[in-house]
Protein backbone atom coordinates (compact mmCIF):
# COMPACT_ATOMS: atom_id res chain seq x y z
CA UNK A 1 0.00 0.00 0.00
CA UNK A 2 1.53 3.77 -0.87
CA UNK A 3 0.46 6.65 0.78
CA UNK A 4 0.71 9.57 -1.24
CA UNK A 5 1.46 12.87 0.62
CA UNK A 6 1.85 16.16 -0.52
CA UNK A 7 -0.97 16.27 -3.29
CA UNK A 8 -2.36 19.92 -3.61
CA UNK A 9 -4.80 21.51 -0.92
CA UNK A 10 -2.60 19.14 1.65
CA UNK A 11 -4.52 16.31 0.55
CA UNK A 12 -3.46 11.94 1.02
CA UNK A 13 -4.38 9.50 -1.19
CA UNK A 14 -4.22 5.94 -0.89
CA UNK A 15 -3.08 3.73 -3.66
CA UNK A 16 -3.04 -0.29 -3.22
CA UNK A 17 -0.05 -1.76 -5.32
CA UNK A 18 -1.89 -4.68 -7.34
CA UNK A 19 -2.35 -5.10 -11.21
CA UNK A 20 -5.72 -3.37 -11.66
CA UNK A 21 -4.42 0.08 -10.13
CA UNK A 22 -1.29 0.27 -12.46
CA UNK A 23 -1.99 3.27 -15.36
CA UNK A 24 1.58 3.01 -17.04
CA UNK A 25 3.85 0.78 -17.93
CA UNK A 26 6.28 2.35 -19.90
CA UNK A 27 9.78 2.64 -18.71
CA UNK A 28 8.79 2.00 -15.64
CA UNK A 29 5.40 0.78 -13.42
CA UNK A 30 3.09 3.40 -12.30
CA UNK A 31 0.01 2.81 -10.18
CA UNK A 32 -3.01 5.74 -9.73
CA UNK A 33 -4.03 8.18 -12.26
CA UNK A 34 -2.00 11.02 -13.16
CA UNK A 35 -4.78 13.51 -13.13
CA UNK A 36 -5.61 12.47 -9.54
CA UNK A 37 -2.46 10.61 -7.41
CA UNK A 38 -0.40 8.79 -8.63
CA UNK A 39 3.48 6.98 -8.23
CA UNK A 40 5.76 5.63 -10.36
CA UNK A 41 9.17 3.60 -10.43
CA UNK A 42 7.58 1.46 -8.07
CA UNK A 43 8.99 -2.16 -9.02
CA UNK A 44 12.35 -1.42 -7.37
CA UNK A 45 11.19 -1.00 -3.48
CA UNK A 46 8.37 -3.97 -4.58
CA UNK A 47 10.99 -6.13 -5.80
CA UNK A 48 12.66 -5.25 -2.65
CA UNK A 49 9.65 -5.49 -0.10
CA UNK A 50 9.25 -9.48 -2.12
CA UNK A 51 13.04 -10.10 -2.67
CA UNK A 52 12.77 -10.02 1.50
CA UNK A 53 10.01 -11.84 2.06
CA UNK A 54 8.04 -8.37 3.22
CA UNK A 55 4.17 -8.90 2.46
CA UNK A 56 2.91 -5.93 4.87
CA UNK A 57 4.43 -2.85 4.32
CA UNK A 58 2.95 0.85 4.09
CA UNK A 59 5.01 3.28 2.35
CA UNK A 60 4.51 7.14 2.61
CA UNK A 61 5.50 8.95 0.23
CA UNK A 62 5.43 12.96 -0.21
CA UNK A 63 6.23 12.87 -4.39
CA UNK A 64 5.07 11.08 -7.40
CA UNK A 65 7.86 9.02 -7.98
CA UNK A 66 10.10 6.44 -6.04
CA UNK A 67 13.46 7.26 -5.76
CA UNK A 68 15.77 5.51 -8.27
CA UNK A 69 18.26 5.40 -6.03
CA UNK A 70 21.13 3.95 -7.67
CA UNK A 71 19.33 2.03 -10.05
CA UNK A 72 18.74 -0.96 -8.44
CA UNK A 73 17.11 -2.32 -5.35
CA UNK A 74 20.48 -2.27 -3.17
CA UNK A 75 19.26 0.82 -1.16
CA UNK A 76 16.03 -0.38 -0.29
CA UNK A 77 16.97 -3.72 1.03
CA UNK A 78 19.59 -1.53 3.08
CA UNK A 79 16.56 0.54 4.45
CA UNK A 80 14.63 -2.37 4.91
CA UNK A 81 17.37 -4.17 6.96
CA UNK A 82 17.81 -1.04 9.36
CA UNK A 83 14.14 -0.90 9.73
CA UNK A 84 13.87 -4.20 10.84
CA UNK A 85 11.54 -7.10 9.82
CA UNK A 86 9.33 -8.85 12.38
CA UNK A 87 7.34 -11.70 12.36
CA UNK A 88 3.25 -11.84 12.78
CA UNK A 89 0.71 -14.15 14.29
CA UNK A 90 -1.59 -14.27 11.18
CA UNK A 91 -1.30 -17.26 8.48
CA UNK A 92 0.33 -16.18 5.72
CA UNK A 93 -1.70 -16.57 2.16
CA UNK A 94 -0.03 -17.32 -0.66
CA UNK A 95 -1.38 -17.34 -4.23
CA UNK A 96 -0.68 -20.52 -6.53
CA UNK A 97 -0.56 -20.96 -10.15
CA UNK A 98 -2.71 -24.12 -11.10
CA UNK A 99 -2.73 -23.96 -14.69
CA UNK A 100 -0.53 -22.13 -17.53
CA UNK A 101 -1.35 -18.52 -18.41
CA UNK A 102 0.84 -16.50 -21.16
CA UNK A 103 0.48 -13.33 -22.96
CA UNK A 104 2.64 -12.52 -26.03
CA UNK A 105 3.39 -9.62 -28.42
CA UNK A 106 5.90 -9.17 -31.34
CA UNK A 107 7.74 -12.61 -30.77
CA UNK A 108 7.79 -11.91 -26.40
CA UNK A 109 6.43 -13.90 -23.95
CA UNK A 110 5.19 -13.48 -20.22
CA UNK A 111 3.94 -16.49 -18.74
CA UNK A 112 2.87 -18.25 -15.39
CA UNK A 113 3.12 -21.95 -14.48
CA UNK A 114 2.10 -24.41 -12.17
CA UNK A 115 4.75 -24.50 -8.94
CA UNK A 116 5.47 -26.63 -6.02
CA UNK A 117 6.92 -24.03 -3.60
CA UNK A 118 7.49 -20.40 -3.88
CA UNK A 119 8.59 -18.51 -6.89
CA UNK A 120 10.85 -19.17 -9.29
CA UNK A 121 11.73 -17.32 -12.15
CA UNK A 122 13.41 -17.90 -15.53
CA UNK A 123 14.10 -15.07 -17.58
CA UNK A 124 15.86 -14.44 -20.95
CA UNK A 125 16.38 -10.95 -23.06
CA UNK A 126 17.82 -10.94 -26.31
CA UNK A 127 19.32 -7.29 -27.56
CA UNK A 128 21.16 -6.39 -31.18
CA UNK A 129 23.59 -4.63 -29.05
CA UNK A 130 26.53 -7.40 -28.30
CA UNK A 131 27.68 -5.38 -25.12
CA UNK A 132 23.93 -7.19 -24.31
CA UNK A 133 23.50 -10.01 -26.37
CA UNK A 134 21.19 -12.86 -25.27
CA UNK A 135 21.06 -13.38 -21.70
CA UNK A 136 19.56 -15.97 -19.27
CA UNK A 137 19.31 -16.70 -15.80
CA UNK A 138 16.94 -19.31 -14.03
CA UNK A 139 17.12 -18.31 -10.39
CA UNK A 140 14.62 -19.76 -6.64
CA UNK A 141 13.71 -16.95 -5.39
CA UNK A 142 14.46 -16.32 -1.33
CA UNK A 143 16.21 -13.77 0.56
CA UNK A 144 19.77 -14.97 0.28
CA UNK A 145 18.97 -15.19 -3.55
CA UNK A 146 17.94 -12.28 -3.77
CA UNK A 147 20.39 -10.39 -2.07
CA UNK A 148 22.97 -12.29 -3.63
CA UNK A 149 22.07 -12.54 -7.24
CA UNK A 150 19.87 -9.56 -7.95
CA UNK A 151 19.67 -6.85 -5.64
CA UNK A 152 22.60 -4.73 -7.19
CA UNK A 153 21.55 -4.96 -10.71
CA UNK A 154 21.02 -2.05 -12.28
CA UNK A 155 18.88 -0.46 -14.58
CA UNK A 156 19.85 0.13 -18.00
CA UNK A 157 19.36 2.16 -20.98
CA UNK A 158 20.85 3.63 -24.48
CA UNK A 159 22.12 6.91 -25.17
CA UNK A 160 20.46 6.82 -28.30
CA UNK A 161 17.60 7.19 -27.04
CA UNK A 162 17.75 10.16 -24.43
CA UNK A 163 17.01 12.69 -26.58
CA UNK A 164 13.18 10.57 -27.42
CA UNK A 165 12.45 9.98 -23.97
CA UNK A 166 13.08 13.43 -22.34
CA UNK A 167 11.19 14.78 -25.17
CA UNK A 168 7.99 13.07 -23.87
CA UNK A 169 9.16 13.77 -20.37
CA UNK A 170 10.59 10.18 -19.36
CA UNK A 171 14.22 9.53 -18.08
CA UNK A 172 14.90 13.24 -16.97
CA UNK A 173 16.91 12.04 -13.79
CA UNK A 174 18.92 9.50 -16.25
CA UNK A 175 22.92 9.86 -15.11
CA UNK A 176 25.91 7.38 -14.98
CA UNK A 177 24.40 7.81 -10.73
CA UNK A 178 21.35 5.81 -11.24
CA UNK A 179 21.63 3.98 -15.09
CA UNK A 180 24.06 1.17 -16.92
CA UNK A 181 24.39 4.09 -19.52
CA UNK A 182 25.51 2.11 -23.41
CA UNK A 183 27.05 3.66 -26.17
CA UNK A 184 26.69 1.68 -29.15
CA UNK A 185 28.92 -1.48 -27.55
CA UNK A 186 30.09 0.81 -24.60
CA UNK A 187 29.92 0.78 -21.29
CA UNK A 188 30.21 4.37 -20.53
CA UNK A 189 30.20 3.84 -16.36
CA UNK A 190 33.56 4.03 -15.35
CA UNK A 191 33.28 1.23 -12.61
CA UNK A 192 31.76 -0.91 -15.40
CA UNK A 193 29.41 -3.65 -15.09
CA UNK A 194 28.40 -5.50 -11.10
CA UNK A 195 27.98 -8.46 -12.87
CA UNK A 196 28.87 -9.90 -16.44
CA UNK A 197 25.12 -10.61 -16.86
CA UNK A 198 23.78 -7.65 -15.28
CA UNK A 199 20.89 -6.80 -17.93
CA UNK A 200 19.08 -10.01 -17.32
CA UNK A 201 19.49 -10.09 -13.25
CA UNK A 202 17.86 -6.60 -13.80
CA UNK A 203 15.13 -7.47 -15.81
CA UNK A 204 14.67 -10.49 -12.99
CA UNK A 205 14.37 -7.69 -10.42
CA UNK A 206 11.84 -6.09 -12.16
CA UNK A 207 9.83 -9.06 -12.68
CA UNK A 208 10.02 -9.71 -9.05
CA UNK A 209 8.66 -6.46 -8.64
CA UNK A 210 5.93 -6.12 -10.91
CA UNK A 211 4.77 -9.42 -10.02
CA UNK A 212 4.39 -8.47 -5.90
CA UNK A 213 1.63 -6.53 -7.63
CA UNK A 214 -0.54 -9.88 -7.81
CA UNK A 215 -1.20 -8.61 -4.07
CA UNK A 216 -0.37 -12.11 -2.76
CA UNK A 217 3.22 -14.07 -2.45
CA UNK A 218 3.21 -16.03 -5.49
CA UNK A 219 3.88 -20.18 -5.60
CA UNK A 220 4.59 -20.63 -9.43
CA UNK A 221 7.42 -20.26 -11.87
CA UNK A 222 7.30 -17.59 -14.01
CA UNK A 223 9.16 -17.62 -17.31
CA UNK A 224 9.63 -14.87 -20.12
CA UNK A 225 11.70 -13.58 -23.24
CA UNK A 226 12.01 -10.34 -24.23
CA UNK A 227 9.70 -9.34 -21.67
CA UNK A 228 9.53 -6.15 -19.50
CA UNK A 229 6.69 -4.37 -18.06
CA UNK A 230 3.79 -4.32 -20.02
CA UNK A 231 4.19 -8.27 -20.17
CA UNK A 232 4.81 -8.64 -16.64
CA UNK A 233 1.11 -6.95 -15.57
CA UNK A 234 0.02 -8.59 -18.48
CA UNK A 235 0.28 -11.87 -17.34
CA UNK A 236 -1.18 -10.80 -14.05
CA UNK A 237 -4.01 -9.75 -15.64
CA UNK A 238 -4.31 -12.93 -17.78
CA UNK A 239 -4.31 -14.91 -14.57
CA UNK A 240 -6.74 -12.85 -12.48
CA UNK A 241 -9.30 -13.46 -15.55
CA UNK A 242 -9.24 -16.89 -15.62
CA UNK A 243 -10.40 -18.03 -11.68
CA UNK A 244 -9.74 -21.25 -12.42
CA UNK A 245 -6.03 -20.65 -13.15
CA UNK A 246 -5.25 -19.87 -9.72
CA UNK A 247 -5.88 -20.78 -5.30
CA UNK A 248 -5.45 -18.92 -2.42
CA UNK A 249 -3.55 -21.17 0.16
CA UNK A 250 -2.23 -21.06 3.42
CA UNK A 251 0.95 -21.55 5.34
CA UNK A 252 0.38 -24.62 7.47
CA UNK A 253 2.09 -22.44 10.66
CA UNK A 254 1.87 -19.01 12.07
CA UNK A 255 4.12 -16.08 12.47
CA UNK A 256 5.04 -16.41 8.77
CA UNK A 257 3.73 -12.90 7.65
CA UNK A 258 6.31 -10.27 7.67
CA UNK A 259 6.12 -6.55 8.17
CA UNK A 260 8.40 -4.06 8.29
CA UNK A 261 8.85 -2.75 11.58
CA UNK A 262 9.14 1.25 12.08
CA UNK A 263 12.20 2.88 10.97
CA UNK A 264 14.24 4.25 13.69
CA UNK A 265 16.36 6.85 12.34
CA UNK A 266 16.72 5.71 8.87
CA UNK A 267 14.89 7.59 6.04
CA UNK A 268 15.75 6.83 2.51
CA UNK A 269 15.13 10.26 0.76
CA UNK A 270 11.67 10.52 -0.25
CA UNK A 271 10.51 7.03 0.76
CA UNK A 272 9.59 5.70 4.85
CA UNK A 273 9.11 2.46 5.57
CA UNK A 274 5.92 2.18 8.38
CA UNK A 275 3.93 -0.36 10.04
CA UNK A 276 0.95 -1.45 7.97
CA UNK A 277 -2.02 -0.48 9.61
Amino acid sequence: MFLRKGLPDGRERLIEARWDKVSMTELCTIIGQKDDASVSTIEHLLSAFAGLGVDNAMVEIDGPEVPIMDGSAARFVEAIDEAGVVGQTALRRFLKVVKPVRVEHNGAYSELLPGERGLSLDVEIDFAAGVIGRQRKRLDLSPDTYRRELSRARTFGFLRDVERLTKIGLALGASLDNTVALDGERVLNPEGLRHPDEFVRHKMLDAVGDLALAGLPLVARYRSFRAGHKLNVGVLTALFADRSAYTIVEAETPRETRRVQPSRGYQPAAAAFVEAG
